[in-house]
């Protein structure tokens, strides 16, 4: 009887032995899938991504550390570019700091109340001294402001210096010059601790003025609407999302 009683016993174990091994698996397995991915993305093109740090092909903006949150069930990562889409969409302009500026001209203003409030406007990001992306964003700027001239003759356009330190209004004149600036372009500088929060608000906000973005904030203050696109985006493609926006009642 005792032998028996044994040999059912041992039985037992080995039956729940290899269960046993199989939950440890499964529990490891799970812990492995909720730990993050650490990858790297650009800010103005959340598509590209990579496994190690580096520029941009597209943009040439530095790459962001960013970590997706893994499906625990099996499926696809969780993207955050989603989210920041999202976000990106829900921009009002109750977050418009209406912060005191001066345009190339020296002249002093409100930038919400003097150059957002009832208007449709397009903002870029700019510094005089860059050689990388700024002198085609501006280029762009101007071909855009050509052919918004039949289109959507009462947009503003804002272009706001993320140098503001070096960038007097007598450099942005300058600047502005350069590129054959019309009216209705207004390029913006003033004291850097304004101007940082200026870009914290719009989203623009770098720690390293050659990582800046080159989107184009595009909103209509009129209806609240906003929206954001690729700076250096074929002209007509952005005067197509500006005249949208300016239409838009």
């Amino acid at each position: 009887m005792r032998i028996l009683a044994f040999v059912v016993i041992l039985i037992s174990l080995c039956a729940i032995g290899p269960i046993g091994e199989s939950d440890m698996a499964g529990a490891k397995a799970r812990q492995k899938s909720q730990q993050k991915a650490v990858r790297y993305a650009c800010p103005m093109e959340p598509q590209v991504t990579s496994t190690k740090p580096g520029k941009c092909p597209k943009c040439g903006m530095t790459l962001r550390l960013v970590a997706d949150k893994i499906d625990v069930n099996g499926g696809s990562p969780i993207s955050p570019a989603s989210g920041d889409s999202a976000n990106r969409a829900a921009f009002s302009s109750s977050r418009i700091p209406d912060v005191r500026v001066y345009d190339e001209n020296g002249k002093s203003l409100s930038f919400y109340g003097d150059l957002v409030k009832g208007n449709t406007v397009a903002i870029n990001f700019v510094f005089t001294t860059c050689t990388t992306i700024c002198p085609p964003l501006t280029a762009t700027f101007r071909r855009v402001q050509q052919e918004l001239m039949e289109r959507a003759p009462d947009v503003r356009l804002i272009s706001i210096s993320v140098d503001p330190i070096v960038d007097t209004p007598e450099r942005l004149h300058q600047f502005a010059a350069k590129f054959n600036a019309g009216p209705g372009w207004t390029f913006v500088t003033g004291d850097k601790s304004e101007i940082n929060s200026l870009l914290r608000a719009l989203g623009a906000a770098v720690a390293d003025k050659n990582d800046h973005t080159p989107m184009i904030l595009i909103g209509n203050d009129r209806v609240d609407y906003w929206t954001r696109s690729y700076g250096l985006s074929p002209p007509e493609a952005l005067v197509r999302v500006i005249a949208e926006a300016a239409g838009r009642k």
